[in-house]
């Protein structure tokens, strides 16, 4: 688009006209944060009457299956509609077998809260690297990740997530052929109903480390570069992210958001789906260190990092942020910052 100025001796157009008077810069606003957009993580381990903060992630806890329905009715209160959940077993092995079991630390997390908060929209992240005894994300063969093994055990996977509650499954691994193999158990079983949101293009970033922490999912050996996209590569994003659609995906998303802007506007603007951005661990982390260092006002940074995201194209922001933003949205302070 081409605009030429009119000859004139003073600007025909002033835009400061529309951001003298706060009521004016409210109503042109273009960019607007809804509790709708939210998605909150969850992280959930082995034991009784659990909820332990993790150290890197200020505010963020792990909870046992008996108290995370308490952090759920708070989400659920605060109006947020969903959360995804991330399981840490007591037990790990070389295939991750928790995660099909009916014992497994998500199974019994999602039994309790489909019975006390039904309301609330449960997805759950679909991976191995968290249940895993070498932290990788699938069957490990001489020293690699097997695709095509992994994808069998990932049918297994769904299929229990979806028999004991689950209302959306997120597989994160970049597993070649995920999306297709996970829908076609997933209709066989009779779950034709459930959604995939896949982690379309999710790359092996710097930013998950403390998530690592949280999860106990740090490889025991090598790093997943052979698998998570290239961090300097922008046009693979665009190739995965139309693989999934192809096979299935309802929604795809961006890993990790901050540094990718660049990559959810792309995809925004070249797929007709919903796109999803996950604002990360690290991303959190360091927001609320320069906060505690008070270097930063932790939560106007929030706001216009969570505004960025939403800008660049995301629908759905998975935040740890979420509950935070979420009383900001309510109580209507989020305006007094702009």
């Amino acid at each position: 688009m081409v605009f030429i100025y009119p000859d004139s001796d003073f600007p025909i157009q002033r835009p400061r006209r529309l951001r003298r008077l706060k009521p004016l810069r409210d109503l042109v606003r273009e960019t607007h944060l809804h509790l709708e957009d939210l998605i909150y993580p969850i992280f959930v381990q082995d034991g009784f009457n659990l909820k332990v903060e993790i150290p890197s992630m200020p505010g963020i806890y792990r909870f046992s299956p008996d108290t995370v329905t308490d952090e759920v009715k708070k989400v659920r209160d605060l109006g947020i509609k969903a959360l995804i959940l991330f399981g840490i077993p007591s037990h790990k092995d070389e295939v991750g077998s928790d995660t099909w079991s009916d014992t497994g630390i998500i199974q019994k997390t999602l039994d309790r809260i489909k019975k006390e908060v039904p309301e609330i929209l449960v997805i759950t992240d679909v991976c191995f690297c968290e249940y895993t005894s070498h932290g990788h994300c699938g069957v490990v063969v001489n020293g690699n990740v097997d695709n095509d093994l992994t994808l069998e055990n990932l049918k297994k996977q769904v299929v229990s997530h979806a028999e004991h509650g689950a209302d959306m499954v997120a597989p994160s691994g970049m597993v070649d052929g995920m999306v297709k193999a996970i829908r076609e158990a997933l209709d066989e079983a009779g779950f034709n109903q459930i959604p995939i949101m896949a982690y379309s293009a999710k790359y092996a970033s710097a930013f998950y480390g403390p998530f690592r922490d949280a999860a106990e999912s740090a490889p025991s050996f090598g790093d997943r570069r052979s698998y998570q996209m290239d961090v300097g590569n922008q046009r693979e994003a665009f190739k995965e992210v139309y693989l999934d659609i192809l096979e299935g995906a309802d929604i795809v998303m961006v890993k990790p958001a901050l540094a990718y802007l660049d990559v959810i506007k792309m995809v925004k603007d070249a797929f007709p789906v919903p796109v999803a951005a996950y604002n990360v661990s690290g991303e959190y982390a360091m927001v609320k260190a320069g906060e505690k260092l008070g270097w930063i006002d932790g939560k106007k940074i929030m706001v216009e990092l969570l505004f960025s995201i939403k800008r660049a194209g995301a629908d759905l922001i998975i935040t740890y942020f979420a509950k935070d933003i979420a009383q900001m949205i309510n109580k209507g302070e989020i305006e007094r910052f702009f």
